[in-house]
């Protein structure tokens, strides 16, 4: 055989092997944070998963009196665009809890996608703002919009029904995190 076939089968299997190495990685998890206690005991200590304008969301342990301003501090603090105002940073938190820090509009005012008081609005919600809510991931989050660029926005969360892989089970988890306005 010749040797430009030899230097073309070589080039093939390095393509084949590097494509193979980039599309088998996987994505990096971040590891839950966690936050020393003033006495070291580890049964003081909560966990609630930070969600947001944050800059390392997930999950995070801070002390079992541990305020909202705490969670946030252990998710390495709130990005430029959070609108810190939405939240109330003394509210003690509980085992368990989801803290969504709010995000500025587009034009730089408080409010956006992220109601006051932590839930979705989605009617205004981007995709990766869906994603915050329990239980949608990338897929239903698009199926959420393109439904909204397809029927108009949402007049009761009951319509969300009407989205494919959203049913009563689901409705029922995602009732306490959205606002339809």
């Amino acid at each position: 055989m010749p040797s430009r076939y030899w230097a073309g089968a070589a080039g093939l299997v390095a393509v084949v092997l590097l494509a193979a190495m980039w599309f088998g990685r996987s994505a990096p998890v971040a590891a839950p944070l966690f936050v020393d206690t003033a006495n070291g005991a580890s049964s003081g200590t909560i966990t609630v998963h930070v969600a947001g304008e944050v800059v390392s969301p997930g999950l995070a342990v801070v002390p079992a009196d541990g305020r909202v301003a705490d969670a946030v501090a252990s998710a390495d603090g709130a990005t430029r665009d959070a609108d810190l105002s939405g939240l109330n940073l003394a509210a003690p938190l509980s085992d368990g809890e989801q803290i969504v820090v709010p995000g500025r509009a587009a034009d730089g005012a408080p409010g956006g996608a992220v109601a006051a008081d932590g839930r979705v609005r989605v009617n205004q919600a981007s995709a990766g703002e869906l994603e915050t809510l329990p239980g949608v991931g990338p897929v239903l989050a698009g199926r959420i919009e393109s439904y909204r660029v397809d029927n108009g926005p949402f007049a009761t969360v009951e319509d969300m029904l009407s989205v494919p892989g959203i049913g009563e089970g689901k409705l029922a988890g995602l009732r306490d995190f959205v606002v339809i306005p």
